[in-house]
């Protein structure tokens, strides 16, 4: 086995672009630096265009993930501005605890989707390797210089139609650059977790790390 085998191994999972050019300095990102970059947009920058190809980075992160059970039981199905992410669109909803402000604003629309199905019928073993995936994914937008949101509240019948999946979805994940200020707020045990806007900043309250711990 080539010395280097895992460290390749780890760029492959977690992608910098490929392996760094000699005497290059640039820093793998840390899982924290990654974990704090992970927000949920729900704007996205218009000139920034996903590719097919960069969904496939994405979704190829579920070869290495854990699986409950080890049933695999989700599959992907990839969505670009060119292949219906306007009919996407139309079958999502956003900020749901900001039903005033209709988001995402015009002009701010994501147009790359990730539609999550599943060949099993839902159950907590295929909630939990879909929350294992969906979030895996996401930090692997993170790690390519882009963003994401999961989208549950989407019209399943019409998604299902549209693009005549075999397996029923279970939840959308939009990838695009983010074009929005987010900011996360410590509060205390108890305290409102709805997130909101101010001053064109998100606000999305987390109840602090020395109160998680019981």
């Amino acid at each position: 086995m080539a010395d280097n085998y895992l460290e390749k191994r780890y760029e492959e999972v977690f992608g910098n672009g490929g392996a760094q050019k000699k005497g290059s300095h640039r820093p793998t990102p840390s899982i924290d630096n990654l974990l704090a970059k992970n927000r949920s947009h729900r704007g996205y920058e218009k000139s920034r265009v996903v590719t097919r190809e960069e969904l496939e980075r994405i979704v190829r992160v579920n070869y290495y993930i854990p699986s409950a059970r080890n049933q695999q039981a989700l599959r992907f199905r990839l969505v670009t501005r060119d292949t219906g992410a306007d009919i996407v669109l139309k079958n999502i909803r956003l900020g749901g605890a900001l039903p005033e402000l209709h988001l995402p604003f015009e002009g701010t629309e994501p147009e790359a989707f990730i539609i999550v199905c599943s060949k099993e019928p839902e159950s907590r073993y295929v909630d939990m390797d879909a929350g294992i995936s969906m979030q895996s994914m996401l930090l692997k937008a993170v790690s390519m210089g882009l963003n994401g949101i999961i989208i549950c509240a989407f019209n399943r019948e019409a998604l299902t139609e549209a693009f005549a999946l075999p397996y029923p979805p279970i939840a959308v994940v939009a990838i695009g650059k983010g074009a929005e200020r987010i900011q996360l707020v410590p509060i205390h045990e108890g305290e409102s977790q709805t997130y909101y806007r101010e001053d064109g900043t998100h606000f999305v309250p987390k109840v602090s790390p020395e109160e998680l711990i019981i």
